[in-house]
């Protein structure tokens, strides 16, 4: 779901699920000349906070260091790098809500 929002906006999936020693990164698209590394969170509710509240300082500080690997071993050479969410708010009733925050970190 995370991903077809993502892909309806105009980007461009490079890898999903990209995984090294260090951890995983959800996402990896591409936005025009940029590169965005985007991690998924999903949440039933709001009750323990936003999926987007759940992204503490130590899972910024990994994803940037998986960020740096994974530039590291690929050819792509981006104009800018970014970091987004995407929350995906299953609901009870209706449509299931995608909330996507560009430049989240």
């Amino acid at each position: 779901m995370a991903e077809e929002h993502l892909r309806a906006q105009g980007l461009v999936v490079l890898a999903r699920n990209w995984r090294c020693a260090d951890g995983e990164i959800d996402l990896i698209l591409r936005d025009g000349d940029d590169v965005v590394f985007c991690e998924v969170k999903t949440r039933r509710g709001d009750r323990f906070g936003t999926p987007a509240e759940a992204i503490g300082p130590a899972k910024v500080r990994r994803l940037r260091r998986l960020a740096a690997h994974w530039l590291s071993e690929s050819p792509v050479r981006p104009h800018e790098i970014r970091f987004d969410v995407v929350a995906v708010l299953p609901q009870r009733r209706g449509a299931t809500v995608v909330e996507h925050v560009r430049a989240a970190f």
